[in-house]
């Protein structure tokens, strides 16, 4: 939680220094601070029993977005992060740990974009690439890529003509299959909530 936070503060810092007298552009960069909370749905590892599920941990994040607003109401938004890493639980112990990079690709619609208080919505698509698989000593890994689809809810509070304050919610489809001595085991339905909060700037 601290390195998020951290991390969305130096990114803050960085856009000060961009002078804010300029002019608007159709450009706007967000720093957030991500809660990840996985819907840790499985399969039974081996396909039989109501036992052995595979769960994934929460974690907080730092996020950035980039957006470019093609109408004032529409705009598509590419939200970014570094490489995450996870600890893969059954039944409650963890057996190992994996990174994802899950970058998602939005287009939004901007209610009322004159407003100080804006609301918008957005829908597009989500692409996890897997990697650093560490599971059950190396015998297991996740499939290595994940394309879903991603929907999102937010607001931005302006507090000038370029910053603001934001609230972000996604739901962001992430599934993939457990794979041990490269046959499929179990299948993992990771499908997490994404709230985020933080600042924006719009150049």
């Amino acid at each position: 939680m601290k390195k998020a936070i951290l991390a969305v503060l130096a990114v803050t810092a960085g856009m000060m220094a961009v002078n804010a007298s300029a002019q608007t552009t159709p450009w706007q960069v967000r720093a957030r601070a991500v809660h990840i909370d996985p819907a840790d749905k499985s399969d039974p590892l081996g396909g039989v029993g109501a036992s052995d599920r595979l769960s994934v941990s929460k974690k907080t994040i730092p996020e950035v977005d980039i957006s470019y607003f093609f109408t004032k109401n529409i705009a598509a938004e590419l939200v970014l992060t570094y490489p995450q890493k996870h600890d893969v639980r059954l039944d409650g112990k963890t057996i190992g740990t994996f990174k994802h990079l899950p970058p998602s690709l939005l287009v939004q619609y901007h209610f009322m974009p004159d407003a100080q208080f804006s609301p918008y919505v957005g829908a597009g698509i989500n692409w996890t690439t897997f990697s650093k698989n560490k599971i059950l000593d190396g015998a297991a890994s996740l499939e290595h890529d994940s394309f879903g689809l991603a929907v999102q809810a937010g607001v931005d509070y302006k507090l000038d003509k370029n910053w603001s304050l934001n609230l972000d919610i996604k739901k962001i489809q992430i599934r993939s299959d457990v794979m041990i001595g490269g046959v499929k085991a179990s299948k993992v339905k990771v499908d997490p909530v994404l709230i985020g909060v933080g600042v924006g700037y719009r150049f």
